[in-house]
């Protein structure tokens, strides 16, 4: 048939050869964190320091710690939102308890205009 038996081929061993530990043949799927991930992985709460991150890590885990931080910034941009909202109404009803306008602002501006034109006229 189509089967054959191959021999069994034993692997050399060179005497001069250093005995080295046998390595893994498989390696975890993963990748070396760059400076910001490392940084990411500290503020998502993953390692408690920098120093903590081993070598390689998972995919999921810096995808995990970036959308962490990506949710934190969200909360954060909508604190300060909400946060300029709220100061914006109370100035606008400081200014208005104060009686100003932009209705009132740009009628003074365009009165000023029209002096400084009259004035030019006359000159």
């Amino acid at each position: 048939g189509m089967c054959s038996k191959l021999p069994e081929v034993k692997p050399e061993s060179s005497p001069a050869a250093p005995a080295q530990e046998p390595r893994p043949s498989f390696r975890p799927p993963g990748c070396t964190p760059s400076n910001l991930d490392k940084k990411m992985l500290v503020w998502a709460g993953r390692f408690k320091s920098a120093e903590q991150i081993p070598e390689t890590v998972s995919y999921e885990t810096i995808d995990n710690a970036r959308n962490k931080i990506r949710v934190k910034a969200a909360y954060a941009m909508m604190a300060l939102t909400i946060g300029a909202c709220v100061v914006m109404v109370i100035m606008g009803k400081k200014a208005a308890g104060r009686n100003e306008s932009l209705t009132a602002y740009n009628l003074e501006k365009k009165a000023k205009w029209r002096e400084e034109i009259d004035k030019e006229k006359t000159q």
